[in-house]
C-alpha cells in the first residue's frame, strides 16, 4: 500500500485542533490532547514493550507550532515542552482512521488506573454504567 501524503495541514489554535487532508481525499481531525498522548517519543512510549506511560492531565495542551521532519513527517511542539515525537505520515493517517477506538482505549486505561477525564463521564453512559 501506498502511503497516503498530505496536502493540507491547518492547526486551529482555538479549538486545539489539527487537521490533515491526505492526497486520496480523506481528512481527518486530531484534537492536541489526542496527539499528546498518542505521541511515539520514548517519554510515552518507552524504551522497550511495557514501559509506556500513561499521560495525565493534558486535556489543556496546545499545539504550539509544526515542523517538517523530511517529507515524511511532522515535528508537533507543545506548550507542555513536549517536543519530541515525530508523527509520520503512516502513523497519521492510521491514528486518523483509528481515531475513536484510539480514544477509548486512552480513557479505559485512565480508568483502570484510576485517574479521572471529562470524556469518561460519556463513556460510562454510553456503555450504559
Amino acid at each position: 500500500m501506498t502511503t497516503a501524503i498530505p496536502v493540507e495541514i491547518k492547526l486551529h489554535q482555538v479549538s486545539r485542533k489539527l487537521e490533515i487532508v491526505f492526497d486520496d481525499d480523506q481528512s481527518f481531525i486530531y484534537t492536541a490532547e489526542f496527539l499528546r498522548v498518542y505521541s511515539q517519543s520514548a517519554e510515552v512510549t518507552g524504551h522497550a514493550p511495557g514501559q509506556e506511560k500513561l499521560q495525565l492531565d493534558k486535556q489543556d495542551v496546545a499545539i504550539e507550532a509544526i515542523s517538517p521532519v523530511g517529507n515524511y513527517a511532522i515535528r508537533l511542539h507543545f506548550d507542555d515542552g513536549h517536543d519530541s515525537g515525530i508523527y509520520t505520515w503512516e502513523r497519521l493517517y492510521d491514528l486518523g482512521e483509528n481515531y475513536q477506538a484510539c480514544w477509548v482505549d486512552y480513557l479505559r486505561r485512565l480508568m483502570r488506573a484510576g485517574h479521572s477525564h471529562p470524556d469518561l463521564t460519556r463513556l460510562k453512559k454510553e456503555a450504559g454504567k
